[in-house]
């Protein structure tokens, strides 16, 4: 007989990667996630993994079935989570994705209330800067800043979020204070690796305009862009979540040098053609008003 547990753990393997980390999003050991596979390969009769010391690789068999074990697991989380609504009652698991910085400034905060307020969600929160791929990595949602760029996913917007030019006041008592496009190719800048050389992008009246620093530093971590940008070591492009108390604080000073950086947002996204629940609409209007529009973070 085929246990659902065996099929949980068989998809889990596959998105995470390694039965550590599939042991880890079932809350299981890694001896009992092991198990499971063995007890499923053989009511069906055949291997779905082939095991080496460095990796998991789907068989044939296993490259057939997955598609089918997805399906069966979604459809029992979504059957448990429509009984609970139908009760009610937000439950059920949720795994969402979201960066660093601004998920242990603004996204923690604002989640806590909401999950005391509703003790049977069951929420990984998965935080890391990278770009992570919603489908093959078994997310129910991400939250991100910028711009939305896979057809594959439908975004909501949580919040606008500007950009900011900011600079420390001693830097810019050293170097001079920048007061167009043109003059920050005569300054340091400070840049966010994760999104490249295109990172400096300005709205003009005929479109984004693209426009560096000459290169002091890159890193990809915003809290550590912000603190270099504080110890003066050049210009750093911001989002005002990050820049908002160092600019209160007369830490940083925002720079205008005409043009305004592209408009970006914080979005939730979820993949396409996949009914989202009721528990990840409500968290996601949760954010909204929690995060207010100007959102609360916002200097101006």
């Amino acid at each position: 007989m085929i246990r659902i547990e065996g099929i949980a753990a068989f998809v889990a393997i596959v998105e995470g990667g390694s039965m550590s980390e599939a042991a880890r999003r079932l809350r299981l050991s890694k001896s009992v996630v092991s198990e499971r596979l063995a007890e499923l390969e053989k009511s069906l009769g055949g291997t779905l993994l082939r095991r080496t010391t460095r990796k998991l690789t789907l068989t044939e068999d296993g490259i057939d079935f997955l598609e089918r074990a997805r399906r069966i697991v979604r459809e029992i989380d979504a059957a448990a989570v429509a009984m609970a609504e139908r009760r009610g009652t937000l439950a059920g698991p949720l795994r969402i994705a979201a960066p660093v910085t601004f998920g242990r400034m603004h996204l923690g905060p604002a989640l806590y209330p909401f999950l005391a307020q509703n003790p049977e969600i069951e929420l990984t929160l998965d935080i890391d800067d990278r770009r992570v791929d919603v489908l093959s990595g078994g997310y129910d949602a991400i939250i991100r800043h910028g711009t939305i760029t896979d057809s594959r996913l439908v975004a909501w917007k949580l919040a606008p979020s500007r950009r900011l030019l900011t600079a420390s006041p001693a830097y810019l008592a050293r170097y001079g204070t920048p007061a167009s496009l043109i003059d920050l190719e005569g300054h340091r800048g400070i840049f966010y690796t994760n999104r490249g050389v295109a990172d400096w992008r300005f709205q003009t009246a005929t479109g984004a305009i693209m426009e560096r620093a000459k290169l002091a530093l890159g890193m990809n971590n915003g809290d550590m862009i912000r603190d270099a940008a504080i110890a003066g070591l050049g210009i750093a492009l911001l989002p005002a979540f990050i820049a908002g108390p160092a600019i209160r604080s007369s830490l940083l000073v925002e720079i205008d040098v005409g043009y305004n950086p592209e408009a970006e947002f914080i979005y939730m996204a979820h993949p396409e053609g996949r009914n989202p629940s009721a528990k990840l609409r409500a968290i996601a209007d949760h954010l909204k008003k929690a995060f207010g529009d100007p959102p609360y973070w916002d200097p101006a």
